[in-house]
């Protein structure tokens, strides 16, 4: 057990939870097991039952989740379901923000949190932009890292309730650098990630012991906690999901939009963008990301044609 879970949370509120995915369900079972009165909701309703069980409220509704809370988490998959989620564009998003602080968890374009923040400001709420660092396995140890964003004194307030879920939290600035942040810190991990599964496929194809190889990169400077505990998933092929191949691909295409927004070139993670593209194609979009040896190899095969 996480030992995390042991310390109880001093806020008595009730607090909203909304995206119970692959990061969203530990994130939001650590708060609870941490004390934390929580109410969440997942548009498929089965995903709520874990958190049920162990001990969480289930909203009936969306708005059964904003009428009962005036803090509420999202860890939703893109701007669109964050949009709907929130009611953007409708009536109902008024009535829902008014009074409410938003932590956005989500990993979406700078801009668009911009904007968000603004709408949500006008209409008498309150918005923190914290996007996190790590997979699943992180998640599921409350290890992750929290890039918080936005007023100093909301970001303030909110910290102690997000601690369950982090090793440690950064603040980045003002909204945009959260996400701003996810952004180079992703493009250093895609990039790192997708050579090392190059390095082990390039080892595999030329005859080497692969636990040689592994030792050998495990005694060198470019070891590390990726190396070392992924290194052998993709040695033995398993694509066990912790950080999806869909995900992997949305954070390239984020990545490459906000360098030609900024005029930047960005040569290497251009090039994992099409790798992630043509691993989604080969029909392993929910796969882990380690998945895309299986692009590399694709492309390996059609040299000896």
């Amino acid at each position: 057990m996480n030992p995390k879970s042991l310390t109880k949370s001093t806020d008595d509120r009730t607090i909203g939870f909304a995206g119970l995915g692959i990061m969203g369900k530990p994130m939001a079972l650590n708060m609870v097991r941490a004390g934390t009165n929580l109410i969440v909701w997942n548009r498929s309703s089965n995903k709520c039952e874990p958190l049920r069980a162990a001990g969480a409220q289930v909203a009936e509704n969306i708005d059964d989740l904003f009428e009962r809370t005036t803090t509420v988490l999202i860890m939703l998959l893109h701007e669109a379901a964050t949009d709907a989620f929130l009611g953007r564009g409708t009536t109902a998003f008024a009535k829902r923000i008014s009074g409410h602080t938003i932590v956005n968890m989500g990993s979406t374009p700078p801009s668009y949190s911009r904007e968000l923040d603004s709408e949500i400001r006008l209409a008498g709420g309150r918005y923190v932009e914290a996007p996190v660092s790590g997979s699943r396995k992180p998640a599921e140890e409350g290890i992750l890292v929290g890039l918080l964003a936005g007023n100093p004194d909301i970001v303030s307030e909110i910290t102690p309730l997000l601690q369950p879920m982090f090793r440690e939290i950064v603040f980045c600035g003002p909204i945009g650098h959260g996400l701003l942040m996810k952004l180079a810190v992703n493009l250093y991990l895609i990039t790192m990630f997708t050579g090392l599964v190059e390095a082990i496929h390039f080892a595999d194809k030329n005859g080497l012991d692969l636990e040689k190889f592994q030792a050998a990169l495990d005694a060198g400077p470019m070891a590390s906690n990726v190396t070392k505990v992924r290194g052998p998933m993709i040695i033995r092929r398993d694509f066990n999901t912790q950080s999806a191949i869909s995900d992997c691909l949305n954070s390239t295409l984020l990545i490459t939009s906000q360098a030609r927004e900024a005029n930047l070139a960005s040569p290497l993670i251009e090039v994992c963008k099409t790798l992630y593209a043509e691993a989604t194609s080969l029909g392993h979009r929910a796969k882990d990301m380690a998945a895309v040896l299986c692009a590399i190899e694709a492309r390996t095969n059609s040299l000896a044609r």
